[in-house]
Formats: structure tokens, C-alpha cells, sequence
């Protein structure tokens, strides 16, 4: 099983019983604000959690339960996305989390555990990550993370903001502390 850790949160592989909770938390609208469908429905989510288990099944990074070192309870995942944005495949770090656990810096560390694995151990080039104009949590996020504003889109029918982060940007970050 993969799995990053990091000083308040353990990032592992999806397992089977975590569906019933993840089911719960893409139904929640908090969790699912900017994305493109809001609110899942329980087979939307079942859709969601196959889909992140055959990219783990067959190797491809994929996203990680979020699970909290205090209360082992599982508050929402952080990982890749394989994404197709102006017709360039790109590999996307995304987050959501309860808003239970919003502004205490949880999604900044799951995603700079993440950050650190596509360069670190994937041997990643380059990542983005896609957020909405109007999700200024998640554009702090990527800003803390080292990713920059690198142009506005639409994707999926929506105006987007791409924010990526280069190998040697990712060298510099890491190397400044």
C-alpha cells in the first residue's frame, strides 16, 4: 500500500471500506464547492472511487485518502488527476477536504507531501494544479506550495486558473526551506 505521512496526516491508498465515507463526503456540498458538478450523488462517488482504484491498480499516480494522525477518521483526498487541459495531457495535484477541517493548513501539508512525491520519488517534470477564480483557499494553497499562476482557461466548460510548478522550480523551493 503507498502512503506519505506528514506531522498531523497519514495520505494512503483508498481502501475498499473507505467508499461508504467518501460517498458521504463528495455528497456533501462544502467538500464538492467548484467543482464542475457540485454534490455527488452515491453512484457519481462509486464512479469516482473506481476510477481512482484502477490507476492505483495499474501503477498510474492517483489520489490519497486524507486521514488525520488525531483521529484516524478519513476527511477527504489529496493526490493526482490526469487531466487534459488545451489539449495537453497534465498531471493535476487536487485536494478536498470536510470543511470541518478547513484554515488549519491540513490541505497545504497533504498537498506539499504530494508535491513532493511527484518530484521526489515519481520523478515528475511538471504539475499543475486547475482552481476556479473564485477558490481563494485552494489559490493559497498552490501559492504556499510554490505553484505560480501560469494562465487563465476554460476547462470543462468552465474559466479556470492553471497554477504549475517545474522540477527545477520545486529544486528551488525545497532548497530555500
Amino acid at each position: 500500500m503507498n502512503s506519505l505521512e506528514t506531522p498531523r496526516l497519514i495520505l494512503r491508498d483508498f481502501a475498499p471500506a473507505d467508499l461508504d465515507r467518501l460517498a458521504e463526503l463528495c455528497a456533501n456540498d462544502g467538500f464538492m464547492q467548484f467543482s464542475a458538478k457540485g454534490a455527488m450523488s452515491r453512484h457519481d462517488a462509486e464512479a469516482l472511487f473506481e476510477r481512482i482504484h484502477a490507476r492505483a491498480r495499474s501503477g498510474q499516480p492517483t489520489q490519497f485518502a486524507v486521514i488525520t494522525r488525531e483521529t484516524q477518521e478519513l476527511i477527504g483526498y489529496c493526490g493526482f488527476f490526469l487531466q487534459t487541459v488545451d489539449d495537453v495531457d497534465e498531471l493535476e495535484i487536487g485536494y478536498r477536504l470536510h470543511p470541518d477541517w478547513w484554515g488549519g493548513g491540513l490541505a497545504t501539508e497533504a498537498a506539499r507531501a504530494v508535491r513532493d512525491h511527484a518530484f521526489g520519488t515519481l520523478g515528475l517534470e511538471r504539475v499543475i494544479s486547475i482552481i476556479h477564480p473564485d477558490n481563494l483557499r485552494s489559490q493559497r494553497v498552490a501559492g504556499k506550495n510554490g505553484l505560480t499562476k501560469e494562465k487563465a482557461t476554460r476547462f470543462k466548460g468552465f474559466d479556470v486558473w492553471i497554477y504549475a510548478l517545474t522540477r527545477p522550480q520545486w529544486q528551488a523551493v525545497r532548497d530555500a526551506g
